[in-house]
């Protein structure tokens, strides 16, 4: 273990296609969804970048065609006015992959409308957290380790509650007017 830290196995492998495809196309989806959140077209957003790339190179982004690199996403971003480890951060919850090493964004309002009796401790949980911050978004960080306490409580593995909490994701909003 370093700096808290410990060497582990990686649930998944960038290098097989089907996970590098999940991630590319769950990113494209939330590019895409904050563009749109802009009201902007494709044409209307590529103009707006200080790189000229086509309205076709984007919408093979948005689409998970291609691979958009680290440089390009935090310009995208900028120009969305959005943070690039949000957007990134949510896709891969989005996608599934590795959730169990993320830490997940939980939209609590979502959370209590769902009835899953296996999962009613987090129903539980989720209504005290929003009772407690009655001013709050009801979005909450949870770090690994407390994914991993609340899969006790409710009796399942991590890695199973980290897929359900997946399922209550809350959208990356652009900040400020256009």
């Amino acid at each position: 273990m370093v700096d808290g830290w410990v060497d582990r196995e990686v649930s998944m492998d960038l290098e097989d296609s089907a996970a590098a495809e999940a991630v590319a196309r769950a990113l494209g989806s939330e590019l895409r969804r904050i563009r749109e959140a802009h009201g902007w077209t494709r044409v209307e957003f590529v103009n707006r970048l200080r790189s000229r790339i086509s309205d076709q190179t984007l919408w093979s982004y948005e689409h998970g065609q291609r691979n958009c690199t680290v440089v390009r996403l935090i310009e995208l971003c900028r120009v969305l006015r959005v943070s690039a480890p949000e957007v990134l951060q949510t896709a891969l919850q989005r996608s599934g992959i590795d959730v169990e090493a993320l830490s997940l964004r939980v939209d609590l309002r979502a959370v209590v409308r769902d009835k899953s009796s296996e999962y009613k401790p987090i129903l539980l949980w989720a209504k005290n957290r929003l009772a407690s911050e009655p001013g709050s978004a009801g979005v909450v960080r949870l770090i690994p380790d407390s994914v991993r306490e609340l899969a006790a409580v409710v009796g399942c593995s991590q890695s199973t509650l980290a897929g359900y909490l997946t399922r209550f994701t809350p959208t990356v909003s652009p900040a400020g007017p256009d």
